[in-house]
């Protein structure tokens, strides 16, 4: 008996799902009309897949070109810096050699007076 019941419960249940389901709402549109809005829908898709990449490879390409003249101008900076401080260490070094080459000259002089 209980077997009974439970079968005529699911018969019930799938008989009142069955019933219960809608179909989607009829658009009028044939097949055809439907392939070829599908594919102008693509063809728009894809265009504006296209449209975007270009302008993000243009957007990458001048902040990369920024970049490398950004970077440029700081090398260029830090060369100068560098040939300068080069040039004033030739000079420090140069008054230093001649400064000693002065004492060694009044050493030799004075033990030559000696």
């Amino acid at each position: 008996m209980n077997k009974l019941l439970v079968a005529l419960g699911l018969a019930a249940t799938v008989a009142l799902v069955g019933c219960s389901k809608e179909k989607a709402p009829e658009t009028g549109a044939t097949t055809g009309e439907h392939l070829e809005n599908a594919a102008s829908q693509a063809t728009q898709d894809i265009q504006n897949a296209t449209d975007n990449a270009a302008s993000e490879t243009q957007a990458a390409a001048d902040n990369a070109a920024a970049k490398i003249d950004a970077a440029t101008d700081e090398a260029a900076a830090k060369t100068e810096a560098a040939a300068h401080d080069v040039k004033e260490a030739t000079k420090d070094a140069t008054a230093h050699a001649a400064a000693a080459v002065e004492q060694g000259a009044a050493d030799v002089k004075e033990k030559a007076q000696q």
